[in-house]
């Protein structure tokens, strides 16, 4: 199980997303934990079986545990944060912005892994969710932390590839039809 099997499931049709796949996990210029992190956080956001199946197996041998588990963390707390701030900002009123959001993120605040990883994973999640205030936010602290802007454009080109990736293979895999 890995990103080449990915690569080679994925039809011919989406050979950008295979070309684009095999890129952003050998050419990166994030550290190793920062990578998988996010394309471990990434897979699991994407809710594919199959995906989250070859990625996980893949991150367990480049990642610690603790990197593993807060990568898991990332994903799961984000699918929480994503659907309240994106509705709050999505409502059109400001007030919603004010009010406490009484949920409970102290992951957030300790990770147990490198705080500027854990946003940058948190990040990419949220690229995938659409949540333009988390987006916003995670980029913030990323930036202040003296991150530069491509490694922060390199966690949305991981979200946007394994995002296609899952779309892909989990539509073929719906297909009846072939042509």
């Amino acid at each position: 199980m890995s990103i080449d099997a990915l690569k080679a499931a994925l039809p011919a049709y989406a050979k950008d997303i295979k070309l684009n796949l095999g890129s952003v996990t050998t050419t990166s210029a994030l550290t190793d934990q920062q990578l998988w992190g996010a394309v471990l956080a990434c897979a699991l956001t994407t809710r594919s079986p199959r995906v989250i199946a070859e990625v996980s197996a893949e991150a367990a041998e480049r990642l610690s545990e603790e990197a593993f588990t807060a990568a898991k963390a990332a994903a799961s707390i984000m699918a929480m944060n994503n659907v309240y701030y994106r509705a709050t900002h999505l409502i059109g009123d400001d007030t919603y912005a004010t009010l406490p959001a009484k949920l409970r993120m102290t992951v957030i605040g300790s990770p147990g892994v490198d705080k500027t990883d854990f946003e940058l994973w948190c990040l990419a999640v949220s690229a995938i969710n659409g949540c333009g205030r988390c987006l916003e936010s995670h980029e913030q602290v990323l930036r202040a932390a003296g991150l530069p802007r491509e490694h922060v454009q390199e966690a949305l080109r991981i979200a946007a590839v394994l995002n296609a990736t899952a779309a892909t293979l989990d539509a073929e895999s719906l297909l009846t039809v072939t042509v």
